[in-house]
């Protein structure tokens, strides 16, 4: 945190000077095992943009609810900074599946089968779908994200952490992921992780019910 100090003053600036609003803005998140947490993000929109309740994430220039720098900051995810203390608190780690809002959580818990198991593992500031599949801003792309996640909580290793570091480096300097064509993404082979139709056919299995299981390690 000491070192990413002058960063965190010149976005903070930057927030402060260029929309009326706080510069910090804290958010419920659903975290390790389906503990609800404060996430802290440097304000990415108009301080009224979630007036008519939550919306879905998105980095696009012509997103009118962004202040006028809230796009840059969220292709580069310089607005996830904050969340450093966030790491320090031992709610986040700095690798791991992004954690969700409670709103968005109810609704793919009942729409997407399996989406209670990113959460067997603490979340994290980056991860493997946040390289690859970058924000998701529907159902659709929150099932594909979740193909991310699970292929990194049953894969997860120093070398796949090294991979995610130098992903988001390059996201930090390039812009990030969401000018990439999603339909073209692929996991990496072998050992894709991807949800099969049986799986889908599952019934839905919640954080309560895998409290005593532990994802296995390949």
């Amino acid at each position: 945190v000491v070192l990413l100090s002058p960063l965190i003053v010149l976005v903070a600036l930057a927030v402060k000077f260029t929309s009326p609003g706080p510069v910090f803005y804290a958010q419920t998140r659903v975290g390790h095992r389906g503990k609800p947490f404060d996430i802290l993000k440097f304000r990415s929109m108009r301080a009224d943009a979630e007036k008519d309740g939550p919306v879905w994430a998105c980095a696009q220039k012509n997103d009118n609810r962004l202040s006028p720098i809230g796009g840059f900051l969220r292709s580069t995810h310089l607005d996830e900074i904050p969340q450093f203390f966030n790491v320090l608190k031992g709610e986040l780690s700095f690798i791991g599946p992004r954690p969700e809002r409670p709103h968005f959580v109810e609704k793919l818990r009942s729409d997407v089968p399996l989406f209670d198991l990113r959460a067997l593992i603490k979340p994290g500031i980056t991860g493997w779908a946040q390289i690859n599949q970058g924000y998701a801003n529907s159902t659709e792309d929150s099932r594909r994200k979740l193909e991310y996640d699970l292929y990194y909580v049953m894969k997860h290793s120093p070398m796949l952490d090294v991979r995610v570091v130098l992903g988001t480096l390059g996201i930090v300097t390039t812009g990030g992921t969401e000018g990439r064509k999603r339909e073209k993404m692929e996991l990496p082979r072998p050992n894709r992780y991807i949800l099969s139709k049986e799986m889908l056919r599952r019934p839905q299995i919640g954080v309560s019910d895998t409290m005593n299981s532990k994802p296995s390690m390949g």
